[in-house]
């Protein structure tokens, strides 16, 4: 698993919201070992530290040849990012493309926005 870099958040004093969005996250179905495609959608309140945009996206990357669920890619990615982080808040969005005539959509959340 990649490293999460963070560097000291320039305004701790205040809440504001960062967003990241990565439209070409890649991971495995589990049970057909097919690609799963989804545009993962990161929004936090930073408390003292903020993501490294580089480590985020080879964060990402270390999950194309992993097979995992939607639903427990998007909490571990939750995990991950708010512990390397502790921020005040955020959210992990995952809207996964069509498969087998659905989409998904993944939210978890961990926090308090303020």
């Amino acid at each position: 698993m990649a490293e999460i870099e963070t560097f000291p958040n320039p305004a701790p004093n205040r809440n504001y919201v960062i967003r990241h969005v990565c439209p070409e996250f890649t991971s495995v179905c589990p049970k057909t070992r097919q690609p799963d495609f989804a545009t993962i959608e990161l929004e936090y309140v930073p408390d003292q530290s903020c993501i490294e945009l580089k480590s985020l996206k080879l964060y990402y990357y270390s999950f194309r040849d992993e097979g995992i669920f939607f639903e427990a890619v998007i909490n571990r990615i939750l995990d991950e990012l708010s512990s390397a982080t502790t921020p005040r808040w955020m959210r992990v969005t995952g809207h996964f493309n069509v498969r087998g005539g659905i989409s998904s959509v993944v939210t978890a959340e961990t926090g308090s926005r303020g």
